[in-house]
C-alpha cells in the first residue's frame, strides 16, 4: 500500500528545553511539517510512503530531504527549486504559559512552485491514497493551484483522498479558506478537523463547547461530522477532541462519523513534551488502520492512541511502531520499562 502525501517541509528552530526565545544564544534545528510528518509516521508504521514538495538545491534543502529519508520516506517526488526553505521558530510552553510559534516562510520554494512542477501521473503510479492539509493551498495561489492539480488526479485515479482541515489565521483569513477549501473538498473522501477547524473553515460550530475552558460537548461534535459529511457527500469525518487543561496537561480523545454511526475513542490523561504534530499523528494513524481495513471503532482508537503517544516525542515527527499504538490502545498505558 502507497500513500502519497503533499506539503511543505520547513526547519523548526528551538530553544533547548523550555527555554524563551528571549533567553535564547542557540537553537535546536529539525524538520517538520504536516503532510511530512504524516508520511514518517505511515512509514513508521511500515508502509510505503511518499513525500512531495519543493525544496531549493542547497545545502538547507538537502537537510530537509535527509530527515525525511532517514525515517524511510519514499523522496523521490521531490522536485528542487526555488531560493529557500521555510523555518519556523517554536518556543514550547509549560503549565500555565502556552507554546508560541512565529513562522518565517514568505518565499519558500512550495510557495512559489508552479503547478506543472509536478508530474502527478508519475508521482501516483502505483498509489492507493492521498493526504494533504488545509496548510498547503493557503501557502499561494501557485500552492492552491497545485494541490487542486493533485486532488483532482488522485480523485481521476480512484486513489482515497484525505484532507486534515488544519486552518492557519497566519496565512488567510476566514473568507478565503472558506473559498478555496470549498473548492478542494469536492475531491475528498476523508476529512479531519480539530475543535476550531470546522468554525473557522466552514462556519460549522460545535455548540456546548468552549476550548478555553476545556470544555468539550460530545454532541456538538457528532453535529459537526453530521454537517461536514452531509454538506460535502464525504465518506467519513474525524475530528479530535482537547481538553486543554494546560499547556502540559490535556485530556485527549477523538471521534469518527461514517455517515451512519458515531465511533468515539476512549480518553487519555496526557502530559504533554511536544505537542506539535499531534493532529498530525492523528491522521497518520486513521490513514493507516483504515487501510489495514480496520472497524471504525478500531481505527479511531488505533489513531487516537498514536496521537496520544506523539505527544510525548520532541519533535514534529511521530516515531513509534504499530506494536507500541497497539499495546496502548489495548489499555497498557502503565509506561512501564519495557525489558
Amino acid at each position: 500500500m502507497k500513500i502519497v502525501t503533499f506539503g511543505e517541509i520547513m526547519l523548526r528552530l528551538s530553544p533547548a528545553n523550555y527555554g524563551r526565545f528571549v533567553q535564547a544564544d542557540s537553537f535546536c534545528a529539525t524538520y517538520g511539517g504536516g503532510e511530512a510528518n504524516v508520511a514518517v509516521s505511515l512509514a513508521s508504521f511500515g508502509l510505503d510512503a511518499a513525500f512531495v514538495t519543493k525544496l531549493p538545491a542547497n545545502e538547507i534543502g538537502q537537510a530537509a530531504v535527509n530527515s525525511l529519508r532517514r525515517y524511510g520516506v519514499d523522496v523521490s517526488g521531490i522536485v528542487r527549486g526555488g531560493d529557500r526553505t521555510g523555518i519556523y521558530f517554536l518556543e514550547r510552553g509549560a503549565s500555565q504559559r502556552p507554546s508560541k510559534v512565529v513562522y518565517d516562510r514568505a518565499g519558500s520554494a512550495i510557495a512559489e512552485c508552479a503547478p506543472n512542477d509536478f508530474d502527478w501521473d508519475k508521482i501516483f503510479a502505483g498509489a492507493d491514497w492521498f493526504h494533504f492539509t488545509g496548510i498547503t493551498p493557503a501557502l499561494s495561489e501557485n500552492a492552491f493551484a497545485a494541490c487542486l492539480a493533485a486532488a483532482k488526479s488522485a480523485k481521476s485515479k480512484n486513489l482515497t483522498v484525505s484532507c486534515d482541515l488544519n486552518y492557519r489565521k497566519n496565512l488567510w483569513s476566514r473568507e478565503r479558506a472558506n473559498q478555496k477549501m470549498t473548492e478542494l473538498i469536492k475531491y475528498v473522501d476523508v476529512c479531519i478537523a480539530n475543535e476550531e477547524d470546522a468554525k473557522d473553515v466552514f462556519g460549522i460550530e460545535a455548540g456546548g463547547t468552549d476550548i478555553t475552558t476545556g470544555k468539550i460537548s460530545r454532541e456538538g461534535y457528532k453535529d459537526v461530522a453530521e454537517k461536514l459529511v452531509k454538506r460535502f457527500g464525504l465518506k467519513c469525518a474525524a475530528i479530535t477532541l482537547r481538553e486543554s487543561l494546560s499547556a502540559s496537561d490535556n485530556n485527549w480523545a477523538a471521534m469518527l462519523y461514517n455517515g451512519k454511526e458515531f465511533f468515539f475513542s476512549k480518553k487519555y490523561a496526557v502530559r504533554v513534551v511536544d505537542r506539535v504534530g499531534g493532529g498530525d499523528s492523528f491522521g497518520a494513524g486513521l490513514i493507516y488502520a483504515m487501510l489495514c481495513g480496520n472497524t471504525p471503532q478500531d481505527s479511531v482508537e488505533f489513531a487516537t492512541a498514536a496521537s496520544a503517544l506523539k505527544h510525548t516525542i520532541e519533535g514534529d515527527f511521530n516515531l513509534v511502531s504499530v506494536d507500541e499504538v497497539k499495546k496502548l490502545a489495548a489499555g497498557d498505558g502503565s509506561g512501564r520499562v519495557q525489558r
